[in-house]
């Protein structure tokens, strides 16, 4: 079986993130890894359609949408709400990376229309993100969260809401602190 193939959605602020997720994919000490469906050179058109019809034709493609969130990703509509809507529409199962570390929903930050929708919330990691894109079943409504026992037997520790990796490659795993 191949890799998962994933489109992965983000602010413009979170960018940095995004590439940070494919350095993961790159670096053989880190267990990460996915097919990657979005888009690189269609981005520096200034035609908002044609970078739509580009985006709608790599979501169709793949099977899993990933949701980086971050402070201002719920306020964003332009891109990142009409990413979410056709991912829906198109039956992708929908994974949310809350880089600010929570585990599970964060109604501060999260698009009201991720909420209530079958979405896994997980902590940007690489780690939770990888074991996700492998092992997540789409659902079709609620907000869900793997329990305490998954993220423990991945290497986290938990702080409430936030799970943290505890293993010595902590920097690497998450990303140096960006």
């Amino acid at each position: 079986m191949g890799l998962p193939r994933a489109f992965v959605g983000f602010s413009s602020s979170d960018i940095g993130y995004y590439q940070l997720m494919r350095a993961w994919k790159a670096n053989s000490r880190i267990p990460f890894d996915f097919c990657d469906c979005q888009l690189r050179k269609e981005l520096r058109s200034g035609n908002e359609n044609y970078i739509k019809s580009k985006c709608r034709e790599r979501l169709r493609m793949a099977g899993t949408f990933i949701q980086l969130i971050g402070q201002d990703t719920r306020r964003k509509h332009k891109y990142v709400r009409w990413e979410a809507e056709v991912a829906l529409e198109k039956g992708c199962r929908i994974i949310a990376v809350n880089i600010d570390g929570w585990r599970r929903i964060n109604i501060e930050t999260c698009p009201p229309i991720l909420r209530g929708k079958g979405v896994l919330f997980v902590p940007y990691s690489p780690m939770i993100v990888a074991y996700a894109i492998e092992n997540w079943e789409k659902m079709d409504v609620g907000n869900w969260e793997y329990p305490d026992e998954t993220f423990r037997s991945l290497g986290y520790s938990l702080h409430g809401n936030i799970a943290k990796v505890t293993s010595p490659l902590d920097g690497v795993m998450r990303g140096f602190n960006i």
